[in-house]
């Protein structure tokens, strides 16, 4: 079994090569997105804390484009890997809900390269194995069983 260490490794190795976008949302939206991206952009992925994303009520990644995402999966991982903080809930459920957005068609997905997509396999297996109490707590397995599939799929994009 893989260490959490070795699986930030993992994460980080295969994303090291995506690189910041100028912006992260559709910014010219609404003042919400311009919100969130003006964050986002004061962030990076060593820096991004679980008070810039557990808020469910106010979360910047479910506006996020496919490139932000990816720059910011190793602090996702390693924000899915720390033990749950108050008041914010456990951020792997977050994930796993960002991870399975629009099913087979998810464009954070299919803007992955095959790499990237085994990466992030690992970690889902990886919090399987170390996070079952967690997935069980709150009530993911289903999801999390839906993004192992989603993210296996290797026909799909690059």
């Amino acid at each position: 079994m893989n260490s959490d260490v070795q699986i930030r490794g993992t994460i980080q190795q295969a994303f090291a090569k995506c690189r910041r976008p100028g912006h992260f949302t559709d910014f010219n939206h609404c003042e919400e997105c311009a919100g969130h991206d003006a964050m986002l952009r004061a962030r990076d992925h060593i820096t991004l804390r679980m008070e810039d994303v557990g808020n469910v009520g106010e979360d910047p990644i479910c506006f996020i484009s496919p490139e932000g995402f990816a720059y910011y999966l190793p602090a996702f991982a390693r924000l899915a890997l720390s033990k749950p903080q108050e008041p914010f809930d456990w951020y792997g459920a977050r994930l796993l809900s960002h991870l399975c957005s629009d099913g087979r068609g998810n464009a954070r997905h299919l803007a992955c390269t095959p790499e990237q997509r085994k990466a992030v396999v690992l970690l889902l297996q990886h919090l399987i194995e170390t996070r079952s109490h967690l997935v069980d707590e709150y009530g993911v397995a289903d999801e999390l069983f839906r993004a192992l599939e989603i993210w296996s799929d290797s026909s799909a994009g690059h």
